[in-house]
């Protein structure tokens, strides 16, 4: 493609660590990305250090949904890529799981991948070509105690990948996931998710911590033309602490 025709990316919650890490991986790779995350603030010192765009967005929120998608098309004319990563993260035993703080964690995780995914695919499907990457977790593989709501997400986001896949293929268009195991991000190194690579590591092919970097190159590969034969399928990047 020619500059004028770069490829126009988009990462949900890229303020900080795997997402950050795959805006940056994304524009190493020549794309145009935007950046956008709930923390505007911190879309906007990762969008200036890769020549990207900003945009302040609550993936939850159906009119800035809307909004922002109307506003990246107005701007760049196309949408080539999603990369579905904005997240909540909580550490809450089963029994102290509000009903308030089930529906908040799929309202972001779950209701943000279809309400962004559903306006880019009619974007995509009108140019016939598009690269959609939800980030899971290899805790839907391992069953990780703690964080059932989680789990239950990012289950429902590789379904929804091999629900999609079929749909979307007609129209030029692969839906991937990627799921990560524990990465030392800067959520995980200031919360409780902390205290599991003492537990985790020990049990990986590869004995050290996952660091953004490590999972950001696995999503450039989807979301690249390269991957054109590839849809409806899971990448578990946690240095072999699953294996399935």
């Amino acid at each position: 493609m020619t500059k004028s025709e770069q490829r126009v990316a988009l990462v949900t919650g890229a303020a900080q660590g795997i997402g950050a890490a795959i805006a940056k991986e994304l524009a190493a790779d020549g794309m145009k990305v935007v950046v956008a995350d709930i923390n505007g603030d911190g879309a906007q010192t990762v969008a200036s250090e890769i020549d990207g765009v900003a945009k302040t967005l609550d993936v939850s929120d159906p009119d800035q949904v809307s909004a922002t998608i109307a506003d990246i098309v107005s701007e760049f004319g196309r949408i080539d890529v999603l990369v579905n990563n904005a997240a909540l993260v909580p550490l809450t035993a089963w029994e102290d799981i509000s009903f308030e703080e089930w529906r908040r964690v799929m309202s972001v995780n779950l209701d943000g991948i279809y309400l962004v995914t559903h306006a880019v695919t009619k974007v995509m499907g009108e140019a016939g070509y598009g690269r959609i990457v939800n980030i899971a977790s290899n805790t839907f593989v391992a069953g990780t105690p703690n964080c059932a709501h989680y789990v239950a997400t990012k289950g429902a986001s590789i379904g929804l990948v091999r629900g999609l896949a079929g749909e979307l293929g007609k129209l030029g268009i692969t839906i991937n996931a990627v799921a990560p195991g524990i990465i030392a991000s800067e959520g995980v190194l200031t919360g409780p998710h902390v205290a599991g690579f003492d537990f985790v590591v020990p049990m990986q092919a590869i004995n050290r911590r996952g660091m953004p970097s490590d999972v950001a190159p696995a999503v450039a590969f989807l979301a690249s033309e390269k991957a054109e034969w590839i849809t409806g399928q899971t990448l578990v990047v946690d240095a072999g602490h699953t294996r399935n």
